[in-house]
């Protein structure tokens, strides 16, 4: 059930939804869970998360003369401008707090190839928590 727990709060991290896997991932490994499973759940759920945010930048512009779509054409010429300026390997960094939900929906909106996209997100993602895992094994 714990990696269960991590694998769904990885999800609801990586979408625009206020959560923590990091935090999660840590206290379960120091409760001795194994890291690799823990690696695992936690790297699923968060690119998981991210291609919700792909497929719903991709289906965004449909509405984008609706009267109560929620974001300026402004703002999102910003954001494509943004995403161009450092391309599609900005990616690796969609794990980043506060840049990297909305990096994930602007790649759907600009019609990132969806196998490049999930193997950009997968990789970067998985390397943060591979990270965080060897960074906690020496804390402990």
């Amino acid at each position: 059930m714990a990696y269960f727990s991590l694998f769904l709060t990885g999800f609801i991290a990586a979408t625009l939804f206020p959560a923590s896997s990091e935090l999660l991932l840590l206290a379960l490994l120091a409760q001795g869970y194994l890291p690799v499973w823990l690696w695992l759940a936690a790297t699923l759920g968060n690119t998981l998360g991210s291609c919700v945010n792909w497929y719903l930048g991709r289906e965004l512009l449909r509405f984008q003369h609706k009267s109560w779509f929620p974001i300026s054409a402004a703002a999102l010429t910003r954001a494509t401008t943004q995403f161009q300026r450092y391309g599609r390997w900005s990616l690796l960094f969609a794990w980043l707090p506060v840049v990297g939900d909305p990096l994930t929906m602007v790649a759907g909106v600009l019609r990132v190839p969806f196998r490049l996209f999930l193997l950009l997100v997968a990789l970067g993602k998985g390397l943060r928590y591979a990270l965080l895992i060897w960074l906690g094994h020496q804390l402990w």
